[in-house]
Formats: structure tokens, C-alpha cells, sequence
């Protein structure tokens, strides 16, 4: 057997997002060998020092078939230790286990595990088995159905969607119309959908790593301040037992193998967190990594097949950043050219919020090249502050899932 201490050659499944991103500088950082694929030539791993080789491929949800060959090409034409899916690439490795297992070590769960987290309405119906707090939530399957079930405030969700895609917030009949416009334009109408109470609160997150059903690794934190599509832009990490004992129960009752992240709304008028949503990976792994728990690392671990000991708790009040995503944040709020001059002074100065924290995105000191889609975005949006925005309404990389591509890989015939 591999010591996961010594170097590995690790191919990552996608560079295009930041949990991936963060996951190459972890993986660099700690001397493993990092080759990504993306089938984004400029995505933003290819920024970064650690990154031996870039391989363009396929998009997942264009042609999740040819994604699949394409990574089987590689693992049979070199040697890989790991394979590491930092997005919604482990959808697809999940279904595909039997042609990926003799070739190189992952740690997923088995698909139908997958499958009961990866959509919102999925999600929903494990937490009220297991009687696990939640918002008030309504699962519809038409737009009459929708504007029936909806009181406000609430929260519009398609079932399927990640990246703060498919998400509207309704506070009265204007906001309900605007949802249904865009629901019946981009055709997400086809499938579930979820109408949850608005709860006021802040946002937090929490990952986990999981062994056959045993938490070997957690970690939560808080949104400090928010960036663009409500990702975060400041967090700090927080001990939360009561969350803890929520992932437990949810990998326990699955018996899930590798990562697990949920969002949780920790309500004002309550001391009961509630779930929201849940992604089956690593979100945004490096506030983790500052804070003592290395979850990348226990990652590689299971995917060598070995059984780690749990980590102790990461230690709380430790805060990070991305400075991307706080001036891109600061230009969505109907900033100026000002507002953004002024966001970049207090991330240069480490002025409020950003005093006492590290970048975890580009961390130039450690990773230089990072510095270059930074200078870039801060140029765009002192040419056009509206950039941001656009950017939030733009759509969704090639490396992300749809509701088509997500049927044809659950089709029989498949795999």
C-alpha cells in the first residue's frame, strides 16, 4: 500500500471552480504531483504554479460520455494514484465505479447514496426520514403547483443546481413572476422543484469527510461577508457539535464514503440550525486546511484505500478570503468604480473584515500565478462594475451538471 505522505500523482477533475482551485494549492502545497482537466482552456487552476499539466477535455454536462473516455484515456495511458472529483464530477465517477476502480483510487459513495444528496428535493425527503431541522419546505412538480404552494417570503430552488444556480428569493408577486419567467426561459420546469420558508439568519457551511459511514474529519464555518451568487467572500471558522451530530446521521444512515458539505441557516430567533442544501464534495476546502483540518489530505488517504484515524476538531476564529469573489461581491451590489477601489485598499491594508485573515483562492505569496485572474477581474470591473453581474447571470461552466446531461448518465445503457 501507498503512504499517502509521500508524493501521489493526483489527477483533479475539473479546474474551473474555486473548491477546485483551493484543493490544487492544498495538493501542491504538500509536494503531490497535480495534473488537472477542465474543458475550459483559461480556467483558474491553469493559474497556478502547482499545476504540472493541463489537459482540455470534454465538458461534463455537454458530453458526460466523452468526458468519461477521456479521463479512462488518461488513466490508462499514465499513472495516477488518485483521482480526485472536486465538483460534480463524482456524479458521473460514482455511476462509472466498476470501469474506474481497477485503474486508480477514489473515495465516493455508491451512486444510489450520491444520488439521494445531489438533488435538493432528494435532500430534502432524507432529512425528513431521519428528522433532521429543516425550513418549512414544499416540493412541487409544476409552475401551477409553484405558485400555489408559495407563501411569502420564500426560497424558489430547482432540484438540481449548484454555484448558487437555479435559486430565487420571493417576497411577494413580483419576485414570483420573475421566478416563473425565468423557470419556463431556461427550461428547468421539467423536473422538482422546491419552495422553502425565507429564514432569517446567517449563512454557514460545514464539510465533512466520511469512512463507510464513519465521520473521520469536520469542519464549519461562517459567512462573514458575502461575494457574488451569495458565495462567500470573508469566513471564519466555528466549532458546531449540534452540525457535527447532523452529519453524522446522514452519513451514518448512507453509509457514505468520502466528502459531504451542507449549508445550514443559522436562524435569529432559534439556537436549532437548519439544512439547506447539500453537496456530495468538498466545498471551498482551504478555510478548513488554515484551521488545522486538512480534509484534502484524508481525502487522498481513503482513496488509497487505507482507514484513517478521525482528525481532532480544527480550531475556530480563524478567518480567510477570496479576494475575487469580494470585489466581484462588492460590483454586484450596485458598486462603482469607487466602491471597487476602495474594496481593493481594505484587502491590501487587511482593514475590516479582512483584518486578521489570508487569502485562501490566490494566495500570490505561496502560488503567484494567482495573481493574474485577480489583476484581471479588478481591471474588468473598473473598465465596467456591471461585469459582475453579468457574470452572475451568465450561465454555468462545461465542468457543471444539467438536468439532460444528469439523465443520460443515470440511463440504463450508460455504463
Amino acid at each position: 500500500m501507498i503512504d499517502a505522505r509521500t508524493p501521489l500523482r493526483v489527477l483533479v477533475s475539473e479546474g474551473s471552480s474555486t473548491s477546485g482551485r483551493e484543493a490544487v494549492t492544498i495538493l501542491g502545497a504538500a509536494g503531490h504531483h497535480v495534473e488537472v482537466c477542465d474543458p475550459s482552456r483559461w480556467c483558474l487552476a491553469r493559474y497556478s504554479r502547482f499545476v504540472r499539466k493541463f489537459h482540455h477535455c470534454p465538458g461534463l454536462r455537454t458530453d458526460p460520455a466523452g468526458f468519461l473516455r477521456f479521463v479512462e484515456g488518461l488513466l490508462a495511458s499514465q499513472h495516477f494514484d488518485v483521482l480526485l472529483p472536486t465538483h460534480e464530477q463524482g456524479f458521473l465517477f460514482a455511476r462509472a465505479e466498476a470501469r474506474l476502480k481497477p485503474r486508480v483510487g477514489f473515495a465516493l459513495p455508491d451512486f444510489a447514496s450520491y444520488r439521494a444528496v445531489h438533488s435538493k428535493a432528494g435532500f430534502s425527503r432524507l432529512l425528513n426520514r431521519l428528522g433532521l431541522p429543516q425550513p418549512p419546505t414544499r416540493i412541487v412538480a409544476s409552475l401551477d403547483e409553484l405558485r400555489e404552494a408559495t407563501r411569502f417570503p420564500s426560497v424558489v430552488k430547482t432540484s438540481i443546481g449548484t454555484a448558487s444556480r437555479g435559486v430565487w428569493i420571493v417576497r411577494d408577486v413580483g419576485d414570483l413572476n420573475l421566478a416563473l419567467y425565468d423557470l419556463q426561459a431556461s427550461g428547468d420546469i421539467g423536473g422538482e422543484l422546491l419552495v422553502q420558508d425565507l429564514i432569517t439568519g446567517t449563512t454557514e457551511k460545514a464539510q465533512s469527510v466520511f469512512c463507510r459511514g464513519e465521520l473521520l474529519g469536520f469542519h464549519a464555518y461562517r459567512q462573514v461577508s458575502a461575494g457574488v451568487g451569495g458565495g462567500e467572500a470573508v469566513k471564519e471558522s466555528v466549532s458546531r457539535p449540534a452540525i457535527r451530530g447532523y452529519l453524522e446521521a446522514i452519513g451514518a444512515h448512507l453509509n457514505w464514503h468520502g466528502a459531504l458539505s451542507v449549508d445550514v441557516i443559522m436562524p435569529l430567533d432559534s439556537a436549532t440550525p437548519l439544512l439547506i442544501d447539500c453537496n456530495p464534495r468538498l466545498v471551498e476546502p482551504m478555510n478548513a486546511y488554515r484551521a488545522g483540518t486538512d480534509l484534502v489530505e484524508l481525502l487522498l488517504r481513503l482513496s488509497l484505500g487505507e482507514t484513517p484515524a478521525p482528525l481532532a476538531e480544527s480550531r475556530a476564529g480563524v478567518r480567510t478570503h477570496l479576494a475575487l469573489q469580494a470585489l466581484l461581491g462588492s460590483a454586484s451590489r450596485d458598486g462603482t468604480r469607487r466602491d471597487v477601489i476602495r474594496e481593493c485598499g481594505r484587502i491590501a491594508a487587511g482593514k475590516d473584515p479582512y483584518q486578521g485573515s489570508t487569502e485562501e483562492l490566490t494566495p500570490m505569496r505561496l502560488d503567484w500565478p494567482g495573481a493574474v485572474p485577480l489583476a484581471m477581474t479588478a481591471a474588468l470591473l473598473l473598465v465596467s462594475p456591471q461585469f459582475a453581474s453579468s457574470l452572475a447571470r451568465g450561465g454555468f461552466g462545461a465542468h457543471l451538471l444539467d438536468a439532460a446531461s444528469i439523465r443520460m448518465i443515470e440511463s440504463e445503457g450508460f455504463c
